[in-house]
């Protein structure tokens, strides 16, 4: 009794945790920093840190969600574009959380130190999956939806693929130093036990 209560409390805390994610990617998604002819974002390193600290479905899904809640409350974008940017991001935590609980299972209790080149290597992973996502969408729209000269469109992939880097940089910097620091916090409210507890 005492067991079957304590997994429906984690997996409460983890329905709620998602929840708050899927709202913080919403919304920061509106906020963007000006860098040359690109903007940059914090909402690719909430995603990285929702595949981090949730794992790869819940993780996922907040993600995913976050992110198409925005394209359509928004971002003014249909349904379809929103479905592909669930789907996208969704991709990008769950490849993050994966190797994340992969790489945990191996050193559950490595100190901060050793845990930086790991995590920088594993949002790298899910952050070039969202690009490749990223640019299929763009190169099938260009063909098939939005139909332009065949000759136009490498020029057009290139002149999405270097914000999408760009911005795929600066999650990759910026999700472990997220990581990093909630992850102490979560502790200390037992939260962190919890999420581990109901981990999927």
């Amino acid at each position: 009794m005492e067991t079957t209560k304590r997994t429906e409390n984690a997996a409460l805390i983890r329905l709620v945790f998602g929840a708050v994610m899927a709202a913080i990617i919403c919304v920061i998604t509106i906020f963007r920093i000006p860098l040359g002819q690109s903007k940059v974002h914090f909402a690719n390193s909430m995603c990285l840190l929702a595949g981090l600290l949730l794992g790869p479905l819940t993780g996922g899904v907040a993600a995913g969600l976050g992110s198409a809640l925005y394209d359509v409350l928004l971002g003014g974008y249909d349904f379809v574009n929103a479905l592909i940017t669930f789907v996208s991001k969704f991709a990008m935590a769950w490849v993050t959380g994966m190797l994340f609980r992969a790489w945990e299972k191996k050193h559950y209790d490595a100190d901060v130190k050793t845990t930086i080149v790991p995590l920088v290597l594993i949002c790298i992973a899910g952050s070039l999956t969202y690009v490749a996502l990223y640019m299929l969408k763009t190169w099938l729209f260009k063909l098939y939806v939005e139909p332009i000269p065949a000759d136009t469109i490498p020029g057009v992939l290139v002149a999405k693929l270097v914000p999408s880097l760009i911005n795929a940089a600066f999650a990759v910097v910026t999700a472990p130093i997220f990581y990093h620091a909630v992850k102490p916090a979560l502790k200390g409210a037992g939260i962190w036990k919890q999420l581990k507890d109901s981990a999927r």
